[in-house]
């Protein structure tokens, strides 16, 4: 499967039979042998561990899948899957995320993606979920959660955050995943903000560009809880940043990119609401009259108002989830920055 793993390959790929009969329980004539082992907490709701005392097929009914590394995949099949539970990423969309991601999918006997799932490393220990998607077929038959035994064990990091669903929820929440924040995914047809009044003497807004990814890891590090430097690179080459300055210090930056059915402003790293707003106001400038999106742990206060003063309305909610505590985003105290818009829902 993944060459990360070890254990398999792409053309060894371990073969998964799928039926609802997985979640009507153990019947009354299984083997022995099965029964034991799901006694013994081996065999969950429909996934098999992955030990080498399983067999490496199950069948039931007459529907196959086989699971892959997720780059062996052509990226027109994963843009599809996503489009069929309405998820708007472009093909440059899933190539930034092959980019930094990993993962796997789940392909049926003809090459069909029936679901997915990635991880992004930030540094030692550290990861975020996301992109685990499973098409309308096979929602009720144990492939996510297939996935996602897959991808914790293969990812080899312990502190984990992902932003769920709300149809997801329960599932993270059985693998040990605990809600923190509530997300709020803004958008729609932006207008033109209000003048802001002039910055405080000593401070200038300019533009980013690679020689300031240093200066904006320091501020951004304590704020995200890791150090995402690979994959701010990757935001630099694709995105419009700005940054506000205090002489030599950075006190907030905004990055904004095509993505979806518009674009996207995020991330948005600030230590306070006047300068979050400062640095997201050229972007909303920009493109009033375009499809805009922003999403935001905010609801209420000075940045959610400039966000709805300028036509964006809440189109869904999710909720942020960590396996522990040292997985959560900053706080925001000390003096260090928090992060006020998400570069997108897998990124964090």
């Amino acid at each position: 499967m993944a060459a990360e793993s070890g254990r398999d390959t792409v053309k060894s790929c371990v073969r998964f039979r799928f039926s609802s009969e997985m979640f009507r329980g153990i019947s009354t004539n299984v083997t022995a042998g099965i029964s034991e082992r799901f006694a013994q907490g081996d065999i969950r709701l429909g996934w098999i561990m992955m030990d080498s005392e399983l067999p490496g097929t199950l069948n039931v009914d007459n529907f196959e899948m086989r699971f892959a590394d997720i780059s062996s995949v052509e990226i027109s099949k994963l843009q599809a899957l996503s489009i069929s539970v309405g998820w708007p990423h472009r093909a440059a969309d899933w190539q930034h995320l092959l980019d930094i991601g990993k993962g796997y999918v789940a392909l049926d006997e003809i090459g069909r993606v029936g679901a997915s799932g990635m991880w992004f490393p930030h540094g030692d220990g550290f990861a975020t979920f996301g992109m685990l998607i499973t098409s309308p077929r096979l929602q009720t038959n144990g492939a996510a959660r297939w996935l996602m035994k897959r991808i914790m064990t293969d990812c080899g990091r312990n502190r984990i955050r992902l932003n769920s669903t709300q149809e997801a929820q329960r599932l993270y929440a059985s693998l040990g995943f605990k809600p923190k924040q509530t997300v709020y995914q803004y958008q729609g047809t932006a207008t033109t903000p209000m003048a802001l009044p002039p910055p405080e003497k000593g401070l200038f807004l300019r533009r980013l560009d690679r020689g300031d990814l240093d200066t904006v890891i320091a501020l951004d590090a304590p704020a995200f809880g890791a150090d995402r430097r690979l994959h701010l690179l990757r935001l630099f080459e694709s995105s419009i940043c700005y940054g506000l300055y205090q002489g030599e210090r950075l006190r907030a930056f905004s990055m904004r990119r095509r993505f979806g059915r518009g674009h996207v402003i995020g991330p948005v790293v600030a230590g306070n609401d006047e300068d979050a707003i400062t640095v997201t106001h050229p972007h909303i400038a920009a493109h009033a009259d375009g499809f805009l999106r922003v999403d935001t742990h905010f609801d209420s206060g000075p940045f959610a108002t400039l966000i709805q003063q300028c036509g964006l309305s809440i189109y869904a909610t999710l909720t942020t989830m960590v396996t522990e505590e040292a997985a959560s985003y900053g706080a925001g105290q000390n003096g260090n920055a928090k992060v006020y818009a998400l570069a997108s829902h897998s990124l964090g």
